[in-house]
């Protein structure tokens, strides 16, 4: 008995230190870019400049977070860059980050999605928006793509477009404005977030709409698709 309570102990010291690892990571990560964390495990990032505003939140709990990272240190460069350079201009440059995120199966053997939603404006004709999902295999702790989302030989772009056009029909009300050239090219399909019940893909403005629609997402059952490739 005392053996089983030795081991029972060590087993949660071992958990706890985990836990008290990752928040300091989580932290961490944050504090170097400048954020503040919030709650949900949401770290918010603001900065402003006379030429430019900048607000960017992202969670800290994703398994595969130094990929957000590099992303929107990327993004945030490239972005700060061009704000911060000499420019005859009327209005700051803005750049915006929210997230959204969504889970499937069991904490230790299912999947995490994060979605990004990015809005740039840096003095164009008109201001951006776009998405940049992730997405990783608890279980097997490696990301998944939508190349590896399905067997190869599944052709699961001939499930999915029927069904993302109805729904985009639905929702913008502009019937046949999606080509079926673009309906059916994988590149349109790769942000994405798994759920129980669905696969839900993110399209930027403009990438099967016309770029007045602005950015939409679309559910595909789970049921309407092929077998996805998961632990």
């Amino acid at each position: 008995m005392r053996i089983l309570t030795l081991t029972a102990l060590l087993a949660a010291a071992v958990l706890i230190g985990e836990q008290t690892i990752g928040v300091s990571a989580a932290a961490t990560d944050c504090a170097a870019m400048g954020g503040t964390p919030e709650a949900d495990n949401i770290c918010h990032v603001h900065a402003a400049d006379s030429g430019y505003t900048m607000d960017l939140r992202f969670p800290t709990n994703y398994a595969d977070e130094q990929a957000i990272l590099d992303y929107l240190t990327q993004n945030r460069d490239g972005f700060t860059n061009v704000a911060q350079t000499p420019a005859v201009r009327n209005v700051a440059y803005e750049m915006d980050v929210t997230t959204q995120s969504f889970t499937s199966g069991p904490p230790t053997g299912g999947t995490q999605s994060v979605v990004l939603k990015l809005f740039q404006d840096v003095g164009g004709a008109h201001p951006t928006t776009w998405y940049k999902a992730f997405n990783y295999d608890v279980a097997h702790r490696k990301p998944v793509a939508f190349d590896t989302l399905f067997p190869p030989d599944a052709k699961a772009v001939n499930a999915i477009f029927p069904v993302v056009q109805r729904e985009l029909e639905r929702q913008t009300g502009l019937t046949g404005a999606i080509a079926t050239s673009d309906g059916l090219d994988p590149s349109h399909y790769q942000n994405f977030a798994i759920t129980d019940d669905a696969v839900i893909f993110f399209f930027g403005q403009g990438e099967l709409l016309p770029s007045d629609a602005g950015a939409t997402s679309a559910s595909v059952p789970r049921s309407a698709l092929p077998p996805l490739q998961l632990s």
